[in-house]
């Protein structure tokens, strides 16, 4: 499993990133081969942080390309990102859930 997190500086408006997100981005990102899951965060103060997990290394950087080009078309939604790293994740820990409520 890889994770790919994108950081992202002075995002203007966060509102219009969510929904951006849902309409627009989250089609593209979920068609990608080894998509697992994907996660945004609003840090506070401007910025935010994406998160792209894929069963592969090449899946996780084709993330970061789709990602550039979808910034590139919305430069009034998202600015460039200002940090991207890309690796294998080397342990993790999820809630186990019964399928019971």
């Amino acid at each position: 499993m890889y994770l790919s997190v994108r950081q992202y500086e002075k995002v203007s408006n966060p509102k219009e990133l969510a929904r951006s997100f849902h309409e627009e981005f989250a089609p593209l990102i979920s068609a990608i081969p080894g998509f697992m899951g994907y996660y945004f965060t609003d840090a506070g103060a401007g910025t935010v942080l994406s998160t792209s997990i894929f069963d592969t290394k090449a899946n996780a950087e084709e993330s970061n390309r789709v990602a550039a080009d979808w910034v590139k078309k919305h430069p009034d939604v998202l600015p460039t990102a200002t940090r991207v790293t890309t690796g294998e994740v080397i342990g993790h820990k999820v809630k186990e859930t019964t399928g019971t409520r």
